[in-house]
């Protein structure tokens, strides 16, 4: 599997340390990381599954609200389960914690874990508001904590066709990207995702929080945003039903991001570009290539043999990896907390623009990272 590396070239939309690389290269001579773990149940599936896949973890110990749940994950990865996160910190044998739990929780685990002089690794949306965000970066700073986030790089065959399109000059000069993100689940029980000051712009920080990560991987920074929101549709939420939110690059691309509860699911990625457009849909999974007339008609659109793409990077450990080889004393996390504090930046300033009806400016939150060098 060829992985895009550090080593200097320019053209590369995103970069894999090298600590990775041997990693994915079978050269694993580091010690397991001890952590701990709280949130077990639901997607932490998922990163338990992804933890065991790098063989670079031991868990040592898991708390969960719901005791049945960690009891029942105790006994299946014979770790120990503990009846409080108090007493999962307090423990000397775990160096580091795990947080797969909700959004709401995730400041305060975070902040605990880091005062208790622990590693963190924590999913995405990294947290609710910007004061929150201001909270967490700073203990994970000042304890001097290695801190790990869940996004992955954009990987798989689909974004390694956007990458070749883009470096075979099909696209021409990318002008602008519509996405969207939708889905019923607002009329479903889901409590956390209806408090608004627990959920700013709804589906746009549930779902859209990982287009706006992805666009900022691919394409540049988000500096600038403008946005609205329907609150109407469904009586019983309080958290936008529908959201539309206009970005704009560092490097002058525009983009949309529309994200919506109250619909059918739909997500897509539409990619303009002077010499051609790439229309892209994940359910069901279609890709159409439209290259643009020099006569201004109307073009056909080809459709994309998937069968036919390559496989692609498979870029999903590198997060785990990076952050083990991190505690470890080498290299950095990647994605970086940093990262994933963009993405939500982007959402709260969204949040703002809809208040408010202007023009919001999105602080450069890796401007953090930047000073601590």
């Amino acid at each position: 599997m060829k992985m895009p590396v550090d080593d200097g070239n320019a053209d590369l939309l995103f970069r894999i340390p090298q600590s990775a690389l041997r990693i994915f290269q079978g050269e694993n001579i580091m010690e397991p990381i001890r952590v701990g773990m709280v949130g077990v149940g639901g997607f932490a599936g998922y990163r338990r599954k992804t933890m065991h896949q790098t063989g670079l973890y031991k868990l040592v110990a898991c708390y969960d609200y719901i005791a049945e749940t960690a009891k029942a994950v105790a006994a299946e990865e014979q770790c120990d389960v503990e009846a409080s996160y108090d007493a999962l910190l307090a423990r000397t044998d775990i160096e580091a914690v795990v947080v797969s739990t909700g959004a709401t929780s995730h400041m305060e685990y975070c902040v605990r874990a880091a005062q208790a002089g622990k590693h963190f690794f924590v999913e995405k949306p990294l947290c609710c508001d910007a004061e929150e965000l201001k909270t967490l970066l700073s203990a994970g700073e000042q304890a001097g904590v290695v801190m790990g986030m869940g996004h992955s790089f954009p990987d798989g065959p689909v974004n390694q066709l956007i990458q070749d399109y883009i470096a075979q000059d099909k696209l021409g000069t990318v002008t602008a990207i519509e996405m969207t993100t939708a889905h019923g689940g607002g009329w479903c029980v889901s409590p956390w995702r209806f408090i608004p000051e627990k959920n700013p712009g709804g589906m746009l920080f549930q779902c859209g929080v990982h287009l706006i990560y992805w666009i900022e991987a691919m394409f540049g920074r988000v500096t600038d945003v403008s946005c609205m929101m329907r609150y109407d549709v469904n009586p019983g939420t309080q958290t936008s039903d529908a959201t539309t939110t206009l970005l704009r690059l560092e490097n002058g691309l525009l983009a949309t991001i529309n994200a919506h509860h109250v619909t059918a699911y739909e997500h897509h990625k539409y990619i303009y570009g002077t010499k051609g457009n790439l229309y892209i849909h994940e359910s069901p999974s279609e890709i159409d290539y439209q290259a643009r007339s020099t006569e201004g008609k109307p073009e056909e659109k080809i459709r994309i043999d998937e069968s036919s793409l390559p496989a692609g990077q498979n870029l999903a450990l590198t997060n785990l990896i990076t952050w083990a080889n991190a505690i470890r004393g080498e290299g950095t996390p990647a994605p970086s907390i940093y990262d994933g504090a963009s993405a939500v930046a982007v959402v709260f300033a969204a949040a703002e623009a809809a208040r408010t009806g202007r023009t919001v400016q999105v602080p450069d939150v890796r401007a953090r990272l930047a000073a601590k060098a």
